[in-house]
């Protein structure tokens, strides 16, 4: 068994992904949600708790939608998640893509209330890009300025949105799609990828060669999934401070409507 064992790098040393992330911060991770998947094994995901890991980690705000609304109930979770006052969380508005039309509805009761950012859940409420009620829901968040934050394969998840002077943030694009996203993303402006997934060696120089550094968004999905490896990836890339800051939040607050 490897249990207990460390893991030493190409030196024989111990390796110390803190050393290597030394003092970088994220300002606004783009990428967190409150509570916890009934289906899975995992953390609780109470605010509490999840703002004390964001934390440990020097994550000082964070983009933040709810478990509840995407998967129980909608209303009552977003309201649920209205009403944190922490000013560390910018809240994300969730709508339920099996309800297209309740969704419309929500989506404008979100920007009455001043959210700035809807997040669809399209694998979880088992909804595919094709359905119709995924180009509804785009359009009308594009209307109103919402900025949408979408899970699912990019490869097929872009499509809804193209042509329609949307803001995007794609994320779970992989490495491995990393390509179909640059392509998509070179004809339309508001498509931006979260670096959650962009773990290969050469990703993130690449996309911010292609397009920017401003079209990469910090992203860890805290607390469903490990923080440090998004961190570790960026602090030890090739990009510039500048950039390093910009995909670190500063992008995020610019396309949130936040600080820039």
């Amino acid at each position: 068994m490897m249990c207990g064992m460390a893991i030493k790098d190409e030196t024989g040393m111990p390796f110390d992904a803190g050393r290597l992330i030394g003092g970088l911060e994220v300002s606004l991770d783009v990428d967190v949600l409150f509570g916890a998947y009934p289906d899975r094994d995992g953390p609780p995901g109470t605010p509490g708790s999840v703002l004390a890991l964001l934390e440990r980690h020097r994550i000082r705000s964070a983009a933040v939608a709810s478990l509840r609304a995407a998967l129980f109930d909608v209303r009552s979770g977003n309201d649920e998640l209205l009403a944190q006052a922490a000013p560390e969380v910018v809240p994300v508005g969730a709508v339920d893509l099996r309800d297209p039309v309740g969704a419309a509805r929500e989506l404008e009761r979100l920007a009455a209330a001043g959210v700035r950012a809807v997040r669809l859940f399209p694998e979880e409420q088992g909804v595919e890009a094709g359905f119709p009620s995924v180009r509804h829901v785009a359009r009308r968040a594009a209307r109103l300025g919402l900025v949408v934050l979408t899970g699912g394969d990019v490869r097929r998840f872009w499509q809804p949105f193209a042509g329609i002077e949307a803001r995007v943030v794609f994320l779970d694009t992989h490495f491995y799609h990393l390509g179909d996203f640059l392509v998509a993303a070179a004809d339309e402006p508001g498509f931006h990828t979260s670096t959650r997934l962009l773990n290969s060696p050469d990703a993130l120089e690449l996309a911010a060669a292609e397009l920017g550094a401003g079209r990469l968004l910090y992203g860890s999905r805290t607390p469903h999934y490990e923080p440090v490896v998004p961190l570790l990836r960026l602090a030890t890339s090739g990009l510039k401070p500048d950039e390093v800051a910009a995909v670190a939040g500063g992008n995020a607050r610019r396309l949130l409507g936040g600080e820039s």
